[in-house]
């Protein structure tokens, strides 16, 4: 078959056949509709994506029914769908289940997870908060690291996902702390909350959703009701993150204190504190005994108590044994 079919028209063209209106497309129109190629139409057609189309004589004829199913496909793989769960999905919608959950249940999962709005900035606003330094590399870095994305066609302008996230590399800089340390540190917490993330959709997976997702693909009706429980589950997360931080926060931010500073008892002796790992199960016994911020004061404090015992025991023992020479004296 040649590049260009003929026989349908010179373009889209309403058509009457059995008393109805239609829009009738050729392949070259189809694509110029949709987006996509010619090329990959025939591509689709083949692997089952697309209905037959009609044929009359030479040429193959379209309508609106293609159209919508490669817009369809074409959202649904931006969405980040494969070909073939597309076709899974596709032949469940043309077998009567409908698609409207399933696609609802995508866009709440490609929906936006905060309510922070991206912004825009300038190169020259950027160097001026960060003290006027003009620093290439450190673009670049951040760029790599999606903090800032590039603007088509305006090499001096910037797209900022996260101001919040860029605030927080300000106020660090401000601090003292260099541009590479800061995205250096950024690409490492950026792993562990990944990870963190990972864990908690597969948690919520396991307990909640295995119920709704178990069978492919699922029903309108299931996927409607996994859409709303992702409404309800998607602050938990970051609630239970933040909650989970403050606490690890204070926690090893005595102990940093009582590491640099030394407790108020040590610095009145100038004695010099160390630091000394406990394992996890005594700290938690102790936490839950005294709190997390009194963990550090209270194993000093043990600790102190030992050594003060074991110390009036040598001093009791070194005089029981000084007693007995002199009696052998």
């Amino acid at each position: 078959m040649s590049g260009r079919e003929t026989g349908a028209g010179s373009g889209p063209e309403l058509a009457a056949a059995g008393g109805r209106s239609a829009t009738e497309y050729r392949i070259e129109d189809l694509a110029h509709a949709s987006g996509a190629t010619v090329r990959t139409i025939r591509a689709y057609q083949d692997r089952g994506l697309l209905p037959t189309p009609e044929r009359r004589g030479r040429a193959n004829v379209y309508g609106e029914a293609h159209l919508a199913r490669l817009l369809q496909i074409a959202d649904l793989l931006e969405r980040g769908y494969t070909l073939a769960s597309i076709k899974e999905l596709l032949e469940a919608w043309d077998a009567g289940r409908g698609l409207g959950g399933v696609l609802g249940l995508v866009a709440e999962v490609h929906g936006p997870w905060t309510d922070e709005e991206a912004d825009r900035i300038t190169r020259e606003e950027l160097d001026a908060r960060f003290g006027g330094s003009q620093d290439d590399e450190a673009i670049a870095e951040a760029v790599e690291l999606g903090v800032l994305e590039r603007v088509p066609g305006k090499p001096d302008e910037f797209l900022v996902p996260s101001p919040q996230e860029l605030a927080v590399a300000v106020e660090l800089h401000a601090a003292g702390v260099p541009l590479l340390a800061i995205s250096g540190h950024l690409k490492e917490l950026r792993g562990q909350v990944e990870h963190i993330a990972s864990r908690f959709l597969e948690f919520t997976t396991e307990h909640v959703f295995a119920r709704y997702l178990g069978h492919r693909p699922p029903t309108d009706s299931d996927a409607a009701e996994a859409a709303s429980m992702v409404r309800r589950l998607r602050p938990l997360a970051q609630q239970t993150v933040d909650a989970e931080l403050a606490r690890a926060m204070r926690m090893f931010a005595t102990r940093h204190l009582h590491h640099h500073l030394g407790s108020p008892e040590s610095a009145i002796e100038g004695s010099e504190t160390r630091p000394v790992l406990l394992p996890a199960r005594t700290t938690q016994a102790v936490q839950d005994l005294v709190g997390a911020d009194q963990v550090a004061a209270f194993v000093a404090a043990a600790a102190e108590r030992e050594v003060q015992a074991r110390t009036l025991d040598i001093l009791a023992s070194s005089h029981s044994i000084a007693n007995k020479v002199d009696e052998k004296g």
